[in-house]
Order: C-alpha cells, then structure tokens, then sequence
C-alpha cells in the first residue's frame, strides 16, 4: 500500500508519496488519515514550502560560487532532486527534505572569438 503524506502549502494542498514503507500510527481521534483508493495519506505537522527550506541555502551558495568563479559561466542550470522523508510520533511529527543536484556550467566563448576575429 501506498504511503502518502499531506502537505499544505501557500498553492493548496500537496500529496507526496513516501518512499520508505513507514507503519501507519494509530490515530486519535482529532487526527486526520485521508483514504485515496488503496492509498493512505497521513497530514504533515509542517507546511510544503517549511519541508523545503533546505534548498534556498544550497541554491544561495551555489549562486554565489559560480559568480565568484574568474571566468563566470555564461549560463547557470541547477537541477533540484528532492526526496521527503518523515518521522513518526503519534502522527507526523516531522518532515525533512534531501536534497540533491546537480550544476550544469555553459561558456559560450564570445568575448574569445571575437577577440581571435579581429586579430
């Protein structure tokens, strides 16, 4: 079966499948357990964005050596891979995010060609 947590967020309301197969804790009875067919989604104690706050300092760092490289790329391409990740107490008591990326550096070498041009 099918793990799913519920996350909220400033868009609405986000499902994430989790990946580890994670024992269904008993509900009280002010818990919320959310059946999708064969899925279970259980409510997150904190907000999607609050889950992702680990990526604007990766993004920052990566933004700030790239500039400070002596020969800046002419462009910059970040991709994100995300994996959530919950921890159980009677519900959800808390959510993380690993983060994982890979950087893509592009010199397009215009300046050099047309320096080599006009020589």
């Amino acid at each position: 079966m099918t793990r799913l947590v519920e996350f909220t967020s400033e868009e609405g309301t986000i499902y994430i499948e989790v990946d580890e197969k994670l024992p269904l804790p008993k509900p009280k009875p002010e818990d919320e357990l959310i059946s999708l067919t064969d899925e279970i989604a259980v409510k997150a104690a904190q907000s999607f964005e609050d889950a992702l706050n680990g990526i604007k300092p990766v993004a920052n760092a990566i933004t700030n050596k790239v500039k400070s490289l002596n020969e800046p790329a002419d462009q910059v391409e970040v991709k994100f891979g995300i994996k959530m990740t919950v921890g159980l107490g009677d519900i959800i008591a808390s959510g993380s995010a690993d983060v994982n990326y890979e950087i893509t550096l592009k010199w397009d070498n215009k300046e050099k060609n047309k320096q080599s041009s006009t020589q």
